[in-house]
């Protein structure tokens, strides 16, 4: 029990003080002497009392948590991405083993892409004329042999009408050399008239042949030529433009009625780009790491594979511009992904280091300006503090802050660390 005494005096103390002025620093005085007081039979009477040492709680509760405190300070901080199994795996989430193993050796180097100098076709006029009918432009598709162009030509009518001469020639030589044949037979004939049907025969099929040649020089085929005779009226002066491959038209450079010079500027330029080039620049001080055969993998500017390869061939020259040498990858592009132009990032697979711990680089990703890799805690996912060291070929070496073995985010960290910066925006932190 309080002491009756005790508790008056207390209380004349602070109202004598209160008359001069000190209420506050008096009322205190009093409340500090009442709380001793109670606190002094608390400690000897009272079952739920605070124990001995004043406050022995409190000084527990902070050695606690100083214990406790994790190792790894951003998993203890309170930056945790709550998600529960289900959750996680339904967001892509997935966990695997940090493991150690061979980590390549690459080189980097920037690398254009081009066409493939053997899938370009420049379609000139094989004969001078005027363009009559145009069946394809720019951006069309086109298959090969597929008309492009029709062209009005006066020299290839004359060609033509050459040629149907040329050929009467010869069918009327073979059946004068046919005649002679047997009249020689039966003798009614001498032999110098036998052979000088056959020589008039030689001349005039030696005559129908180059004809011939000429026109299959122009682009006119044995089939068109067969069927000459039964042309109609006008149609031997018809010239078609066709396709040499199949492929994408990227220029077309007359109109209806543009008057074109045999052998002149290209009329159509056509590109297959199924399949590219990728040309590496090889610096001096790189040209000894590069050899064919070697894997590529081309890279784009967000540092996505766009493509992967094998070096072709290195051309034996230096530019006299840039001091460097061309290395060769020969890229599929089935799907004409990538534009001839593009730059991109050649990733070249040099070697081999021993073994060390890594991750895919997609895992890491930076938390407060800290590269992290998210790790699973009890009820969700936080973010651990790494130190990174080489990346090559998707993958990315953890030189401190995981362990071989430890279960780490491998797929879906950056879908963490938006759902983090998220929380973090709305209320600080997820607690």
């Amino acid at each position: 029990m309080i002491d009756p005494k005790l508790t008056g005096l207390a209380l004349v103390l602070a109202i004598t003080l209160a008359g001069c002025g000190g209420a506050s620093e008096t009322a205190s005085a009093g409340s500090a002497a009442v709380a001793g007081a109670t606190a002094d039979e608390h400690a000897d009477h009272d079952d739920h009392g605070e124990g001995e040492g004043g406050h022995p709680e409190e000084e527990g509760h902070a050695d606690g948590e100083e214990e406790g405190h994790d190792e790894h300070g951003d998993e203890a901080n309170g930056d945790v991405v709550l998600l529960d199994k289900a959750a996680a795996a339904e967001a892509g989430i997935a966990l695997s083993p940090a493991e150690t193993g061979p980590l390549s050796e690459t080189l980097s180097l920037p690398a254009e892409l081009r066409f493939d100098a053997d899938r370009v076709a420049q379609v000139a006029a094989p004969v001078s004329g005027l363009v009559s009918r145009l069946d394809k432009g720019e951006g069309d598709k086109v298959k090969r042999g597929e008309r492009l162009a029709v062209l009005s030509s006066r020299e290839l009518a004359g060609l033509k009408a050459d040629f149907l001469t040329a050929k009467s020639a010869e069918n009327l030589a073979a059946s004068q050399f046919a005649r002679e044949e047997r009249l020689f037979a039966d003798k009614i004939t001498s032999q110098a008239d036998l052979d000088a049907a056959k020589a008039a025969l030689i001349s005039a099929r030696a005559e129908r042949e180059a004809m011939e040649n000429k026109l299959h020089a122009v682009g006119i085929s044995d089939s068109v030529l067969n069927g000459l005779g039964q042309a109609q009226d006008g149609s031997l002066a018809s010239a078609a433009l066709v396709a040499p491959l199949g492929g994408t038209v990227i220029s077309r450079s007359v109109s209806i009625g543009s008057s074109v010079e045999a052998g002149g500027e290209a009329l159509f330029i056509i590109v297959d780009d199924s399949q590219l080039w990728a040309d590496i620049a090889v610096y001096k001080d790189d040209a000894g790491a590069i050899e064919t055969g070697q894997p590529v993998i081309l890279r784009t500017r967000d540092g996505s594979a766009a493509a992967r390869g094998t070096i072709a061939l290195i051309l034996p020259v230096i530019s006299e511009t840039t001091r460097t040498s061309t290395a060769r990858v020969i890229v599929d592009n089935p799907d004409s992904r990538l534009r001839p132009g593009q730059f991109v990032t050649a990733e070249i697979s040099v070697g081999e280091s021993g073994r060390t711990l890594h991750v895919p680089s997609d895992a890491v990703v930076v938390v407060e300006d800290k590269p992290s890799v998210f790790v699973p805690v009890e009820g969700g996912f936080a973010p651990r503090p790494v130190k990174p060291g080489r990346a090559s070929a998707g993958l990315t070496e953890i030189l401190d802050g995981l362990e071989q073995g430890e279960s780490f985010v491998s797929s879906g960290a950056f879908t963490l660390k938006a759902q983090l910066e998220k929380d973090a925006f709305g209320d600080g932190h997820a607690h």
